[in-house]
C-alpha cells in the first residue's frame, strides 16, 4: 500500500529504511515513439515490428533509458523531492528485464544511506529504487544519490 508522504521532505526527515511505493503507469507505443524522437534512438528493437519478429523478445521493447525516465517521474510524482532536492548527484543502475508495450510499472523506493553535509546546508541521501512490472518482476534497479536541503534554521530574536 502506498503512503503519501508530505511534500518536499528535508534531509532531517529521512531515516534509513524509509520506504515508498509509487502509483503505477502503463507503458504505451506512444511513449516509445516519443522517446525515440526525443533521444534520437531509433534502434529497430524499439521501433520496428518486422525487425523484432526473429529477435530474442519477439516483440518491441521500451528503451532502457525510457524505463529509467519513467522511474524518475514516478518517484517525483510522490512529492517527497518537490522543492527540497538540491542536486541529483548520480546513479548506479541495472537493466534486468524487458518492458513491453502494455506493461504496467511502478517504483519502489527505500532510503539506504544518509550523510549530513552541513557546509553545503544539505545532506546526501541514497535511495534504492526498483522498477517493478505488474507480475512483480523487477525490470530495473539501482541506487540514486541526491543532495537534499536541510531544514531552514529558525532565527531566535
Amino acid at each position: 500500500m502506498a503512503i503519501s508522504p508530505p511534500t518536499g521532505l528535508w534531509f532531517e526527515d529521512y531515516t534509513i529504511g524509509y520506504k515508498l511505493s509509487s502509483p503505477s503507469r502503463t507503458v504505451t507505443e506512444a511513449d516509445i515513439v516519443a522517446f525515440a524522437g526525443l533521444s534520437g534512438d531509433y534502434n529497430e528493437i524499439h521501433v520496428s515490428e518486422q525487425y523484432v519478429q526473429g529477435e530474442r523478445f519477439g516483440k518491441r521493447i521500451a528503451h532502457g533509458l525510457l524505463g529509467l525516465s519513467i522511474a524518475s517521474g514516478l518517484a517525483f510524482q510522490l512529492g517527497f523531492m518537490r522543492g527540497t532536492v538540491d542536486v541529483f548527484r548520480g546513479l548506479d543502475w541495472e537493466f534486468s528485464g524487458a518492458i513491453f508495450i502494455g506493461d504496467t510499472v511502478h517504483a519502489e523506493i527505500e532510503v539506504i544511506e544518509t550523510k549530513a553535509v552541513p557546509r553545503l546546508g544539505n545532506g546526501k541521501i541514497v535511495f534504492k529504487i526498483a522498477l517493478v512490472k505488474q507480475d512483480g518482476s523487477v525490470v530495473q534497479r539501482g541506487n540514486w544519490s541526491l543532495l537534499v536541503k536541510s531544514k531552514p534554521k529558525i532565527a531566535v530574536a
